[in-house]
Order: structure tokens, then sequence, then C-alpha cells
């Protein structure tokens, strides 16, 4: 199993919380329409010999009797049997298989608004106020009092499933040689002293945010984050910064960990992190103009292990950055919980910053709280040896980065709106007419799509580039002048019904990406080899997205 639930409680079975509306099981589509859609999004994607064969193919493995309806047999007594059947597949194939360093490939990040920090008070107030806004949205969880959320847009109304909120301050991506392990720690009301990691200087350093059965006041916090501040400047203290680890391959950092786990006091502090609420990283200046770009840029990365990408640690899903010139943000480890619920706690948080700013809050005279204390590392030979190569790696990140944040300025959603077009869709559409503008081609695109409406629900895939969207950009670019504007009108309007189409089959469990991926996994727990649909070089082609996008 890739998740790993400690100090799990049992609730009893009769007490219903707000945020748990009952939502169904996720279906299992039929297999004929899934083999049918697998064709059909692929045929105009790769050439007419290949798809030839791959027809054949998929039309072996459907037949009456065949290999493929006892495959779709299995899934659907997997089905009945679990909570949510492509669960664990897609978390595996998705994210605890993936063997790429966490930074820029996987872990997302959300921009705040640019801070004016007068001084480094000011810093440590805004962080004592986040830190403040934390403990209130994890009080809602803790007592499952946080609202249900609903679906908006296409099929809007139905209640989603609430789960993935849980992932966010209690779980931990633990580092695996082959794969990765999601560590889920059921949170309870009030347990005992909770505490965060702050990360200042490449240092680490515990906060504990409730003690004695008493959450800290921001005022308390602004105490301890002075002292913290005041600990990290203190060089002849300073540790190396092994934060670097978490930033390389998956594989070297769980090699990495094991070494330090030889050692107890590594033990001590790996325990301290793993077992969190959530990390707080000061940053130092990052020394380039605070555009979009550059503060997404030190989100995603922090500027190199010479700047804050050690100030940092992967593997906790949800660090909060806070940086000397004003770059504040949120950066998270995707595999507990998708976008949509990273929006809306970040939306919490700034709500109640933006509420309770107006008040200065001013140091506490509390003698009696504990210093926070440094968290300390014993480095053998070869964990140094794994800090300069995770150092370099980092740099090659940085450096083969290519983004730009870009505004485009001339309408926006809701002229698409009057059009009674889905700006999604519109969106989407428009993405393949600039590929295609570029590359004179389509290529297999990723958009994600929730399926919350399921329990333990997650995404599946909307196919954007549709047949429908790829006569739309021939007749825009090849048949320009062959084709009157009404007939590329109709051509546009074709490729947003498909893509429409699409999203609706998507949200309602009946895309084809996660149900071919349960089939595969299936075959591969039951076979000695996979059937020959998922090694056919047409199904590797419509795995790999040269387009991956999202809206959230």
């Amino acid at each position: 199993m890739p998740v790993v639930e400690k100090n799990m409680q049992k609730k009893d079975k009769d007490t219903c919380s707000k945020d748990e509306t009952a939502v169904p099981k996720l279906p299992v589509p039929p297999l004929q329409q899934t083999l049918h859609r697998y064709l059909q999004c692929m045929k105009h994607l790769v050439p007419e010999e290949q798809f030839r064969k791959t027809k054949v193919i998929v039309e072996q493995f459907g037949i009456a009797g065949g290999l493929g309806e006892s495959l779709q047999q299995i899934l659907q007594e997997r089905r009945e049997k679990t909570t949510n059947w492509v669960f664990n597949y897609w978390l595996d194939d998705m994210y605890l298989n993936n063997r790429l360093a966490l930074p820029v490939n996987s872990s997302p990040a959300i921009i705040f608004a640019r801070q004016y920090f007068k001084d480094v008070n000011d810093q440590l107030r805004f962080a004592a106020n986040l830190i403040s806004g934390v403990q209130d949205y994890k009080a809602l969880l803790d007592t499952h009092a946080l609202p249900v959320d609903f679906a908006r847009g296409q099929l809007s109304g139905h209640p989603l499933c609430m789960k993935q909120y849980y992932g966010l301050f209690s779980s931990y991506r633990l580092p695996g040689h082959t794969k990765d392990t999601l560590v889920a720690q059921k949170s309870s009301v009030m347990p005992e002293p909770e505490h965060i990691i702050v990360a200042c200087n490449n240092q680490f350093f515990v906060l504990d945010v409730v003690i004695n059965f008493r959450r800290l006041s921001e005022g308390d916090l602004f105490t301890q984050l002075q002292k913290i501040a005041k600990m990290a400047e203190n060089e002849e203290e300073m540790l190396p910064p092994i934060g670097l680890l978490t930033t390389d391959g998956r594989t070297e950092w769980a090699e990495a960990r094991t070494i330090l786990m030889k050692d107890s006091t590594n033990r001590d502090s790996l325990d301290m992190i793993e077992r969190c609420i959530c990390l707080v990283c000061l940053d130092s200046p990052s020394g380039v103009e605070l555009n979009d770009t550059n503060m997404a840029l030190q989100l995603l990365h922090g500027g190199g292990y010479h700047k804050n990408g050690a100030n940092r640690w992967y593997d906790k899903p949800m660090q909060f950055v806070v940086g000397r010139d004003g770059v504040c943000g949120t950066v998270c480890e995707h595999s507990p919980f998708d976008g949509i619920v990273l929006v809306q706690c970040t939306e919490h948080l700034l709500k109640h910053m933006k509420e309770s700013s107006k008040k200065l809050v001013r140091a506490d005279s509390v003698t009696e709280l504990p210093a926070p204390r440094r968290l300390r590392w014993k480095c053998s030979p070869e964990i140094w040896a794994h800090l300069a190569s995770s150092a370099e790696k980092l740099q090659r990140i940085v450096k083969n980065l290519d983004f730009i944040a870009y505004k485009f300025e001339n309408y926006g959603k809701e002229f698409i709106k009057k059009q009674k077009i889905s700006p999604d869709a519109y969106i989407q559409v428009a993405l393949q007419l600039a590929f295609y503008r570029c590359h004179r081609r389509l290529v297999p695109t990723y958009e994600s799509a929730s399926i919350r409406r399921f329990d333990e629900g997650r995404v599946d895939n909307i196919r954007s580039a549709t047949a429908e969207a790829f006569a739309f950009v021939k007749a825009m670019i090849d048949d320009k002048t062959a084709l009157s504007d009404s007939e590329k009108m109709q051509r546009f309007k074709d490729a947003i019904a498909a893509q429409t189409n699409y999203t609706i089959l998507a949200i309602t469990g009946m895309a084809i990406d996660n149900h071919l991926l349960g089939l595969r996994e299936v075959a591969r727990e039951h076979f000695k080899e996979l059937p020959e649909i998922f090694t056919d070089e047409t199904y590797l082609t419509s795995n790999r997205f040269i387009l991956s996008t999202s809206q959230v």
C-alpha cells in the first residue's frame, strides 16, 4: 500500500461531520466505450500505418470473452472491495513511482501579493500572522468543521469528497529507493504539543505552536520567531544545509536518508520534520528584480543552492515562504492533494491575514515559553558527497527551466463567457492552435479534471488534442484562404463542443486514462507480461504529454 496511516483513531459510525456529505464510488467505464474513445483520441496524432496496427491490437484486446473482458471483470470486483478502484494505481503512477526531483518537476507553488517589509520584524510579524492562520484552518480540520465543497463550472452543484484536505498538515512523502510512501498521520483535537519547522539561513528550528493545550498567540509566535532569526545568524552554530538533499532525485535522497538514519541525532531531527504541521521558510533576499516571473522562480526552486534552494524541505506538503524582500507564497508536495484544495486553503489563510493584519503585533513578555531549538545533524563524508551532488543537480534544474509568467490583457474570461463559451474550453482550443502554429502538428495533451464527485476521487485527464481541434487548427493555418470565415467559425464551435463534452466525460468518471491505467495495473498484477495494447507504440505515445495543462 502506498499510503501508510499512523495513529489512526476510530470514529463512531453514527457521527456525521459537516464535511462528510456522502459521495458515490467512482464507476468503472464500459470497456468497449473506453477502447473506442482511445482510438478516437489517437487516430490523428500518430502515423496512419502505426494507427492501423494499433487498431488491430485494440480490437483483439476487446473481443468477446478475451483478455480485456477478463481484466474488466477484475476491475469491477476491485471496485466492490475498495473505496476507490483507481486511487492507489493512480497515486503510484502519478507520484510515488516517479524518481524525478520534486522542485519544478512536481511541486507547484502559489505566489502571494508582493509584500513590502520595512525591516526583519515586519517579515516576522507577517510570518506570525500566517502561522496563526494555519492554526485557525487546522482547527477546522481537526474538528471536521470545514464546509463541504460543491462543484463549479460544468455540472455544478454536486458535493465533493473532502478527504484530500486532511493531507494538508498531517502527511509526509517518504523517499524510497524504488517507490516513495505517502505517510498520513491522523490528527486529533488539541493533541500533545504540536510544532512547525522554521527554516532560516538553511537551518531548521522547532517552533511549538501548542503548549500545555494552549495555542500560542500571534504575539507569542512573533517572540519565538525573533529568537529563531537571532539564532540563525550565529555562524558558530551553523550546520550543513541538509534541506538540499530533498531537492535531489527520489532514489538519491532515499539513499542519503538511509545514511542519515544511522545516527540517533539525525533520526530525531528527521522525525521532528516529518511530524510537523508545516514549514515556514524565512528566505533571504533573492537579489533579483521582483517581477512575477522571478517571484515564481523563487518559490519553485529558491534560486538555487547559493540562494534559498536549501532553505526548504520538499517532502512536506505545505511550505510557506516569507522572504525578507517580500516574496511570499506556498510551495506544496503534490501527492496528498490536488490544486483546488491548495487554493482553498491558501484563500482562507489570506483572508485570515487580511482581517487580522490591521493590529500591530508586539512581542509578548512570556518568560515561560521554551526557546525554539535548532535541529542538529551529524554528517559523514558520504552525506557531504550527497550534498555536493544535490547542489550541483539543483543548479542544473534552475538553469534548465525556461519559464515566464505572462499576463494576457486584451480581454478576459468575461468576454469569453459573453460568447456563451466555457473559458476553459476556449483556452484549451487556443493552446492547440498556438502549438500547431509553432510545430505544424498536435500532440497528446493533458488537462487535469477533478473527479472529487466520487469518494477518494483525485483527477483524470481531459485529452484536449481532439480530432475537432485538429480540424479547426488546420482550417486556421493550412486552409486559411480556402475556407470562409463562417466555415472556420463552425470548426471552432465543433472544437469547443468536443472539448466541453470530453470535460463532462472526465468529471463524471468516464474518461479513458484512469480506466486504461487500471486495466494495465490489473494485468501487471495477474500476468507475467503486459498485454500488447500497453506495450504498443501508440499507447506509449499517448502517455508522453508534450503539453501538460491545468486550470485551478
